[in-house]
């Protein structure tokens, strides 16, 4: 008796244990702000998700690329100086995804994003997104 006694006991202790150690329903963080981009020039295109964390802007994607075409992200601090940059290497006649990080390591992160699109050496269209 005493053995199934203690047992019981032992399981509304792990119970409650668990119930008080379990965070609070809606205590989750919040998602980092997201902004959908898209940049076109004639049939190439690059198109994706732009992250926007604390220090830095995570960028997520495809690039179509009808004839060679690259696409450079460059972060920028309300002032305007840039902060960071990335690109992808010259693509030809293909769809590439990517996904990488931009630096923007300045207290509050980036304040905004260019994206441009264009060939090996030129860009050719730039679209700028503000954080949310």
């Amino acid at each position: 008796m005493k053995t199934h006694l203690a047992a019981a006991l032992g399981s509304v202790v792990l119970t409650a244990g668990t119930l008080l150690g379990a965070p609070a329903a809606g205590a989750q963080t919040a998602p980092y702000p997201s902004t959908p981009f898209d940049v076109t020039l004639g049939a190439s295109s690059v198109r994706g998700t732009l992250t926007w964390y604390d220090r830095s802007v995570g960028a997520g994607g495809k690039l179509r690329a009808v004839d060679c075409n690259r696409v450079r992200f460059s972060t920028y601090d309300a002032s305007g100086n840039e902060l960071g940059t990335w690109s992808t290497s010259t693509q030809c006649k293909v769809t590439y995804q990517f996904r990488t990080v931009i630096p923007s390591d300045v207290p509050g992160g980036a304040a905004s994003v260019r994206i441009c699109l264009g060939d090996a050496n030129t860009a050719l269209k730039c679209e700028w997104y503000n954080r949310p």
